[in-house]
C-alpha cells in the first residue's frame, strides 16, 4: 500500500496525478484504462477542493493506494465537509447545453469511469471515497454509490 498527502488546492492535482500514474506505470492497464484512472482520480480530489473544503484551499487529501493482483484499489481521504452521493441526481445528457444543470456530471463521470465506487462517512469527521478498476473488464461488477 502507497501513501501520500497533499495539500487541497487545484495547484497540486499534478502532483496527485503523477503519484498515482507512477504507481501504476508497470502494471497491466492498457492506456484507456490508465486515462480512466487519471481523470476519475482528478474529478474526486476537485470535488474535495472546490465542495468539501469549499474552495478556500485549506485541509489536506490523502491518497491509500493499493494495486493488487486484480487491479487498483485507490482510496481518497479528507477532513472537510461530508457529501452524500445520493443527493446528486443523474446529470441530463440530452438536452441543450444551455438549459443543462452544471452539478453532478462529476460523479457521474467517476462511477462511469470507475469499475466500482464507494463513499465511507463512518468514521468521525473523515470522508473516503475509494475508486477500483480491474485490470480485466471480466472482473467488472456493478458500479456502486
Amino acid at each position: 500500500m502507497l501513501t501520500a498527502k497533499f495539500p487541497a488546492r487545484h495547484d497540486h492535482l499534478r502532483a496527485i496525478s503523477s503519484f498515482v500514474m507512477d504507481a501504476i506505470k508497470d502494471s497491466p492497464f492498457d492506456s484507456r484504462q490508465r486515462y480512466a484512472i487519471d481523470l476519475a482520480v482528478d474529478e474526486a480530489c476537485s470535488n474535495v477542493i472546490d465542495h468539501a473544503y469549499g474552495g478556500n484551499e485549506q485541509g489536506e487529501i490523502r491518497i491509500l493506494l493499493d494495486l493488487n493482483e486484480t487491479g487498483l484499489k485507490l482510496s481518497i481521504q479528507d477532513d472537510g465537509a461530508p457529501f452524500d452521493p445520493d443527493c446528486v441526481i443523474e446529470p441530463d445528457l440530452t438536452s441543450p447545453l444551455e438549459t443543462r444543470c452544471e452539478r453532478g456530471l462529476g460523479v457521474y463521470l467517476i462511477r462511469n469511469l470507475m469499475d466500482e465506487v464507494t463513499y465511507d462517512f463512518s468514521s468521525p469527521g473523515v470522508n473516503q471515497v475509494t475508486l477500483v478498476k480491474y485490470f480485466s473488464p471480466s472482473q467488472n461488477t456493478e458500479n456502486n454509490d
